[in-house]
């Protein structure tokens, strides 16, 4: 039996695994994120999949963490893959830690360390009677790799996106050329595009990160336009694949809208726009989603990831949560790793 808290941090459904699986072998957050790749994908999928799961849930397992400074350890999972940072995520396991009382509660502002995969998160909880108000966590580095590159996307032509690391390598685009207002009615086409962008930017613009080069390649694809709201400076839309894009087969070109306004994106888009000389440091950046939810990020520092120069990125959250579940395998279950059928996945 596993039990898990389901959340939501600004839309984006962050399920957290408290009990039923026990600590796995590591030596570090990202060894632990190998191994559970390796050896044990079936939670994944059964917690990810139908139908336990939906399209657009995401999975984090809270374990031990391997280094003395951090308060816990958690491991992402997502539909395709094992991000090595994510903020929805973050904030959804802090609430989770918090307000379950697994981590001690200081009222007004609780501060704690967690390793992720991509390395340590510094948090600091804004928390009112026993309820967690808001997440603000330092990112790892976010730095960009490509500023305005020019890639063939088939059926779109040329496109200038610029590619960035904020806890996941993400290709971006402007929504505003390919004729998009980011609004919740353009979802399917949305997806369609940024899958198509993402596959292209993919085999065109390689990408590895400097010092964990087990994090490689453009997983994402993000669409960035001006706000709808005045009292803010942005507004995006991030696509999480949940298939694998065939060009010779339109049906493959399945993802699903990140509700929130993206964590790691908003990181990435940041990361961007201070190479640009858009956004300087200690300048808020509030950031829409689709649903008009908003995070505000903040760049603190500046310091180099390998040669490059990057971002110490700062984020400000909330997350709500929505239930508690226990969830069993039944040895007769037909299913016992979920499924997925090909009208929403």
């Amino acid at each position: 039996m596993i039990q898990a808290v389901d959340l939501h941090a600004a839309g984006e459904p962050g399920r957290v695994i408290v009990g039923g699986v026990l600590d796995v072998p590591g030596g570090s957050m990202f060894d632990k994120m190998c191994w559970l790749r390796e050896h044990a994908d079936d939670l994944r999928l059964r917690m990810l999949r139908e139908p336990r799961g939906y399209p657009a849930a995401n999975c984090n397992l809270i374990l031990p963490p391997t280094r003395p400074d951090a308060d816990a350890g958690y491991v992402i999972m997502e539909q395709v893959e094992y991000p090595g940072m994510s903020g929805t995520n973050t904030i959804c396991v802090v609430t989770t830690l918090l307000e379950t009382g697994m981590v001690t509660m200081t009222e007004p502002v609780t501060e704690l360390t967690l390793e992720a995969p991509a390395g340590l998160i510094r948090i600091r909880a804004d928390c009112v009677g026993g309820k967690v108000r808001g997440v603000t966590f330092r990112n790892v580095p976010a730095f960009a790799t490509y500023l305005d590159a020019a890639i063939e996307v088939p059926q779109l032509g040329t496109l200038s996106v610029d590619v960035a690391y904020g806890g996941m390598f993400y290709v971006i685009a402007d929504a505003g050329p390919l004729g998009f207002r980011l609004t919740p009615d353009e979802g399917r086409d949305i997806v369609r595009v940024s899958e198509m962008i993402k596959a292209a930017a993919a085999e065109q613009l390689p990408v590895s990160h400097p010092d964990q080069p087990g994090f490689g390649g453009i997983t994402i694809a993000q669409l960035a336009g001006s706000p709808h709201d005045p009292n803010n400076h942005g507004r995006n839309v991030v696509t999480v694949s949940t298939g694998k894009l065939d060009w010779d087969r339109p049906s493959t070109w399945t993802g699903i809208i990140d509700r929130s306004p993206c964590g790691t994106g908003t990181c990435a888009r940041m990361a961007v726009l201070h190479a640009k000389g858009r956004l300087g440091l200690n300048e808020d950046f509030r950031h829409e989603g689709i649903l008009g939810t908003v995070f505000t990020g903040r760049l603190v520092e500046e310091t180099t990831i390998g040669d490059r120069g990057a971002v110490i990125p700062t984020l400000t959250g909330r997350a709500w949560i929505t239930g508690f579940a226990s969830y069993v395998v039944d040895p007769e279950d037909p299913y016992p790793d979920g499924f997925t059928v090909g009208d929403i996945w």
